[in-house]
């Protein structure tokens, strides 16, 4: 029995019918050459002889009574890897539209507490002989960077790994084989606890609780402090106000129903612009997001009483935590420059924008947020969740902030399941009341891969926000190439 921590039972807490705390994945391989072909039985097998490296996927949750401490984690006595992974298809020859049709559907339903909390979808009919697997775990799990560790328990890093059986290769990261029939392994689950235990436990924390709200408190008065410590000392590195983040169109109260679509961004073009234009690769990837914003409203007609602004997750992950599960995040609030019209500007302007919420979050501290995530109440914060969702705030108060943008690095190599090769990733994560719009890319060989998930309500043509992505990568490129264009010898004065 394994108690969750603070970020981990807040998305537990802070879900609700309209808010699913998840992270999805559309993962797409190309089985050519690959003898019998891979299909549905295939990647169910290699799933279930895996599935002991992930122990959180053979757990399932217990919640405390009256919500009085996080939720524990317990052996799910009743697994059934037929639950977790399930098949389905589209009409053939499936293209991106009918897989982003079938994966809005997916992502649109809430995981079941009563399970382990995670769903794989294998799906057939793909154009090409491709198959796809859909694969969706709860956030209290995983952040993006330790999915990315979960998923490599299934994959290998060639397509038959020496002297390995189905689901027996190395873990591409540890190097560590599996067994070669998990199903055949006698697994003994520990007891589920009781409600009596649990609740006598989380009484005997009380104290410890309360100790825990008055330090927080504490941490945060002094980080206030601070923080206006360094602002004096430092004109103009105030961060955009909580409340500048105009009043938009997709800023509403949200549905349960949801939108995905797909883009993909050459790799090497963001490097290009990254390097001619300045910034980073995250930086190059806002610019696109912006531009891609700018055009979504420009279509919609609506005018923007200011620049956009996004909240840009963050690892905060550390080297002793690098193989860990669960979260290790924090955040930043960036402005988006969408009122720019220059590209390279917009870019420019969200690059210092940045640095400057960087040096912020440096002074605040990745673990205030963690902090107040494991002093609060679950009881609390699920009763909160509930009343906004409820009360439908957000149509009538300003949001906090715009877009939920982010960035997860993915293998520079291929890497291959059932010995299917995968050819592309698409990320998903969440949204949220009040933001109705999730942007995320991962990369992976030489391609950065675009998921764009949006409310059904309030952003039923999400395929916009992808396409204009690519097109203002492409504006971006187009500068970086004009200005990296050598001067023609008859344009240079011989005199300077």
């Amino acid at each position: 029995m394994q108690r969750l921590n603070g970020l981990d039972g807040a998305f537990l807490a802070f879900e609700s019918p309209t808010t699913h705390l998840h992270i999805a994945g559309v993962l797409v391989f190309d089985p050519t050459g690959v003898p019998g072909g891979v299909g549905f039985h295939q990647i169910r097998d290699l799933v279930a002889a895996r599935v002991s490296r992930v122990p959180p996927f053979r757990a399932r949750i217990a919640e405390v009574p009256f919500g009085l401490q996080h939720p524990t984690m317990v052996d799910d006595p009743d697994f059934d890897i037929d639950f977790h992974v399930r098949r389905a298809s589209i009409p053939r020859p499936g293209g991106p539209d009918e897989l982003a049709s079938l994966v809005g559907g997916i992502v649109g339903r809430p995981l079941d507490r009563r399970r382990p909390l995670w769903e794989f979808h294998v799906v057939e009919g793909l154009e090409h002989g491709h198959v796809a697997l859909v694969s969706k775990v709860h956030h209290s799990i995983i952040d993006g960077v330790s999915g990315a560790e979960v998923m490599a328990a299934f994959f290998d890093l060639e397509a038959d790994p020496a002297g390995s059986t189905p689901g027996s290769g190395p873990h591409p990261a540890t190097g560590d084989r599996g067994t070669e029939d998990a199903e055949s392994e006698v697994w003994a689950p520990d007891p589920v606890p009781g409600d009596v235990d649990r609740l006598r436990d989380a009484l005997g924390s009380l104290p410890r609780q309360t100790d825990r709200v008055a330090r927080t408190l504490g941490k945060t008065v002094q980080t206030v402090r601070n923080l206006s410590g360094r602002n004096r000392q430092i004109p103009g590195s105030l961060p955009p106000s909580l409340f500048e983040a105009p009043r938009t169109s997709i800023n509403r109260a949200i549905s349960s129903h949801r939108r995905v679509a797909l883009a993909e961004m050459p790799l090497d073009d963001i490097r290009r612009v990254r390097e001619v234009l300045g910034g980073t690769v995250n930086d190059v990837v806002l610019a696109t997001v912006s531009g891609a914003l700018r055009t979504f409203f420009s279509e919609r007609g609506e005018v923007l009483e200011s620049s956009l602004v996004a909240m840009v997750p963050i690892s905060v992950r550390s080297e002793k935590d690098r193989d860990a599960l669960g979260n290790r995040v924090s955040a930043l609030l960036v402005s988006l420059a969408t009122g720019v019209e220059d590209p390279a500007t917009r870019l420019r302007a969200i690059s210092s924008g940045m640095q400057v919420a960087k040096a912020q979050q440096r002074t605040v501290g990745s673990d205030v947020f963690s902090s107040w995530a494991q002093a609060l109440f679950p009881m609390v914060a699920t009763r909160v969740s509930r009343l906004v969702t409820n009360l439908r705030v957000f149509d009538h108060i300003p949001p906090l902030f715009n877009v939920i943008a982010s960035n997860i690095p993915g293998p520079d190599v291929p890497l291959f399941m059932a010995g299917a090769r995968m050819v592309a990733m698409y990320p998903f994560g969440p949204v949220t009341e009040g933001v109705g719009v999730n942007v995320t890319v991962f990369s992976y060989v030489d391609t950065m891969y675009v998921g764009v998930q949006g409310c059904w309500d309030l952003v039923p043509d999400v395929d916009v926000i992808a396409n204009g992505m690519v097109d203002s990568l492409s504006d971006l490129v187009k500068e970086a190439n004009r200005r990296d264009r050598p001067v023609p010898w008859w344009h240079t004065d011989p005199h300077t």
